[in-house]
């Protein structure tokens, strides 16, 4: 098996800027890779950095490029890390695409952070896309939802179904 990994941004990827402006984060190189580096993967896997933007500035153009970069791609299996603000509806526009198994997932916390939930979300992801067929996915939270029938609670941060 190989999977398609596409950098979308979000905090799963944020990292401190290299200048001295303070505590704002910026968009980093992709953290599935620190990731996969330390686990040894037993299957095949290439990173793609289509774009580093917080989820919230993420358009419907950007999601449009998304799109047609999956379908243009031989890919079956595809893992699009992305911010959690706006991951449903990414999931939904990219819904239906026919004959990929499309997973998204991200992190709370920067996976630089000692305690994030990064190397968990890539692994369930990852476990997903193993057994999955066909359809669109979110994995968060220790759970993989389908696309369409999940949503972000705004008190609680956690994904659930609708």
């Amino acid at each position: 098996m190989k999977i398609l990994i596409i950098q979308t941004g979000g905090t799963i990827d944020k990292d401190y800027p290299k200048t001295n402006k303070g505590y704002a984060f910026e968009i980093d190189e992709p953290a599935v890779e620190r990731i996969l580096q330390q686990v040894m993967p037993s299957f095949e896997y290439e990173v793609v950095s289509l774009m580093k933007k917080d989820s919230l500035e993420i358009t419907d153009q950007d999601r449009a490029q998304l799109l047609t970069y999956i379908k243009q791609s031989e890919a079956s299996k595809i893992l699009i890390t992305h911010g959690s603000d706006t991951m449903p509806e990414t999931a939904a526009f990219l819904n239906k695409i026919p004959e990929k198994t499309i997973v998204l997932t991200g992190a709370y916390k920067p996976e630089r952070f000692t305690n994030s939930d990064a190397a968990f979300n890539i692994g369930v992801a990852i476990g997903a896309l193993n057994t999955l067929h066909e359809g669109t996915f979110i994995a968060m939270n220790g759970m993989v939802m389908p696309a369409g029938a999940i949503v972000k609670n705004p008190d609680t941060g956690k994904f659930e179904t609708k």
